[in-house]
């Protein structure tokens, strides 16, 4: 899974205006800026196997601290609480969390058995990555359904709203199509920052014209 990741953020945001959209982006990744972060300084491990799934070349063997469903419930109330120190907003610490806490349970389907509950064996996942029919209109229909809802609900200007769906869309299928590097090297974190940074600063610029638009009538 990947920007299917941020479909409960954009899903969340189509109903509730805090915690903004920016806010709701980063928790949506959180769990993966910290593993990329995390395989940069060698805490967790990955490495690049074309054959170990139809869709994705990432073999994902060792991530404890992110990828287990205990370590996502950790930094799931981690950021909770720190938007709740920033906003003192409950409502809006307890959904934060909640899109932290969804990026495990969307990886649950699409992920080899490389997941675990706390950090130990079994390994799990449903592992969708091998049924590309049916992985990649699924990840394509939960983003854009959550994008049009959010569209349909907050009314952003279409500009804004039409280069979010194309750099969506262009990750995507770069993630699916593009060239598979040979090794993780330090690049596989810098390039998995820039993807995520680019998407967050372009939801970012869209719920501002949305939040405008909405002040203005």
């Amino acid at each position: 899974m990947f920007i299917g990741h941020w479909a409960p953020a954009l899903a969340i945001a189509a109903r509730r205006k805090r915690p903004g959209l920016g806010t709701l982006f980063i928790a949506a990744q959180l769990v993966d800026w910290v593993f990329f972060l995390f395989v940069l300084l060698g805490v967790e491990k990955m490495r690049l196997d074309p054959a170990i799934s139809a869709v994705s070349p990432l073999d994902l063997y060792y991530m404890p601290y992110t990828h287990s469903l205990l370590g996502a419930l950790v930094w799931s109330a981690a950021f909770a609480f720190l938007i709740l120190l920033i906003s003192r907003d409950r409502t809006a610490a307890l959904f934060t969390g909640a899109v932290v806490l969804s990026h495990w349970l969307l990886d649950l389907l699409v992920h080899v058995p490389d997941l675990t509950i706390a950090g130990s064996p079994p390994k799990l996942g449903f592992g969708l990555w091998n049924y590309p029919a049916i992985e990649m209109p699924l990840e394509l229909a939960i983003t854009f359904g959550a994008l049009w809802l959010y569209v349909r609900a907050r009314q952003p200007l279409p500009g804004r709203a039409l280069v979010l769906g194309a750099l969506l869309l262009a990750l995507q299928l770069f993630n699916w199509f593009g060239p598979v590097a040979s090794e993780v090297s330090p690049s596989t974190t810098y390039l998995a920052f820039v993807a995520y940074g680019l998407v967050t600063v372009a939801a970012w610029w869209m719920g501002k014209s949305a939040a405008q638009s909405s002040q203005a009538h």
